[in-house]
């Protein structure tokens, strides 16, 4: 029976928070599936493209790493406010100055710096759940976190430009992600300011603040588990950061797609993982967290990434049978979303610098996937990448029969089975 204060998991009281979410990355996904192809249109070659989506999640992945610390610092609203500023900033002298003047070194510059924001805004919002949801409703809270996420990024975000960028080209495109961003800032701010999170941390000395925001960095190599969910929540979106960058030059340039149908592709994969992210999060709190992520997450998601590439291949221009892997990859990516409640279950005392070590694996993500292709495309290709993805997605799965993590739901659920058992016995 669901409780009166949430709807399948979903916190009522911070349901404008998550549409926030869902409208900001709307606006910072626009450029996700098409960027890449636009800077080598442009006369750049397909490394240099790379490297600007490789400094970018650099700078996501420390901004990442930060935020949960920064934000149990100065509270979770001050640090989306001063995420969704930024970034509205940043992709303005981006595209006036980088893209609009084809300037390489601007171009690096600010794309860099922009992606400093987007992390603070959307993880300082995961730690505000950390702080004021009861830990059993977490993982459930999570999954509709990452469904608006993916509503956002995936869905609006690719779907949205497939008919935007007939209409008035990829640089209009690329202009309107403001309005989206400014809209989710404006709407986080009104909505989540009265929200009663943690301040005991606020008011700490300079010193104190920056041994806390140390410990984001030093429970990393002190507590064994969280080095190995570290490692697994990197793998997990891999194919999602990199597939971005390299799928469009097989999709679009060598199988004949035109950019909306390949957008299109992207946007459906996302459409599933609305009600994946959900499923799976509510579902890991019954057949196991580390148990979904190891059968549903590692494993899918190295089929799913053959899959990606070699279904289409052997199809051709085949746009039905393209959707096979996208829908595929988007039930399995998901099963990864437990990932979130294991990181301050393996920290209790210590949960923001618990979430910054979550965030910064999410972070390194979005770096390491464009690094490995920028790395591997020049000497293997695409199906090189492909494969390196899903090499590393069985390494994954091995670490999680090495990984301990107390489940306080399911254990409930065990102990009241045996008691049950040795009742009727």
């Amino acid at each position: 029976m669901q409780s009166k204060e949430y709807w399948f998991g979903l916190p009522k009281h911070l349901f404008w928070g998550f549409v926030a979410i869902a409208i900001f990355m709307a606006g910072d996904g626009f450029e996700m599936a098409f960027l890449s192809k636009h800077i080598t249109d442009m006369g750049f070659s397909p490394a240099q493209s790379a490297m600007v989506f490789t400094l970018y999640g650099l700078a996501a992945a420390l901004a990442a790493w930060a935020s949960g610390v920064v934000a149990e610092l100065i509270t979770p609203q001050k640090a989306m406010t001063i995420g969704f500023i930024l970034w509205i900033v940043m992709h303005a002298l981006f595209m006036s100055l980088g893209l609009g003047l084809r300037n390489y070194p601007l171009m690096l510059l600010f794309y860099g710096i922009r992606g400093l924001a987007y992390p603070l805004f959307i993880y300082s919002f995961m730690l505000m759940l950390v702080q004021v949801l009861p830990r059993q409703h977490l993982a459930a809270a999570t999954g509709w976190f990452w469904a608006m996420y993916s509503v956002g990024i995936g869905v609006v975000g690719s779907y949205l430009p497939s008919l935007t960028i007939p209409a008035f080209g990829e640089t209009g495109t690329l202009w309107f992600a403001i309005a989206w961003v400014a809209s989710g800032g404006i709407l986080a701010f009104f909505s989540l300011r009265n929200v009663p999170v943690d301040r005991s941390r606020v008011n700490l000395p300079l010193r104190d603040k920056m041994t806390e925001l140390s410990r984001a960095g030093t429970i990393l190599f002190t507590n064994r588990d969280i080095f190995f969910a570290c490692l697994i929540r990197i793998i997990n979106t891999l194919s999602l950061f990199g597939f971005a960058i390299v799928m469009p030059l097989l999709f679009v340039d060598r199988l004949g797609f035109s950019i909306s149908e390949w957008l299109q592709i992207w946007a459906v994969f996302f459409f599933v993982t609305i009600f994946t992210n959900i499923l799976w999060g509510i579902t890991g709190e019954y057949i196991g967290w580390i148990r979904q992520v190891r059968w549903f997450g590692c494993l899918g998601m190295a089929i799913s990434s053959l899959m990606f590439y070699y279904l289409p291949v052997y199809a051709g221009h085949n746009f039905l049978v393209a959707l096979i892997p996208a829908v595929m990859l988007g039930i399995f990516v998901a099963a990864f979303v437990p990932m979130t409640a294991v990181f301050p279950t393996l920290e209790p005392h210590h949960k923001g610098a618990a979430v910054s070590i979550y965030n910064l694996s999410a972070g390194l993500s979005n770096f390491v996937a464009p690094a490995i292709a920028s790395a591997i495309l020049p000497f293997f290709d695409i199906v090189g990448v492909v494969w390196a993805y899903t090499g590393l997605y069985i390494f994954a799965g091995i670490l999680t029969f090495i990984i301990k993590v107390p489940q306080p739901k399911r254990e409930r659920q065990q102990t009241k089975a045996r008691e049950e058992a040795q009742q009727r016995a």
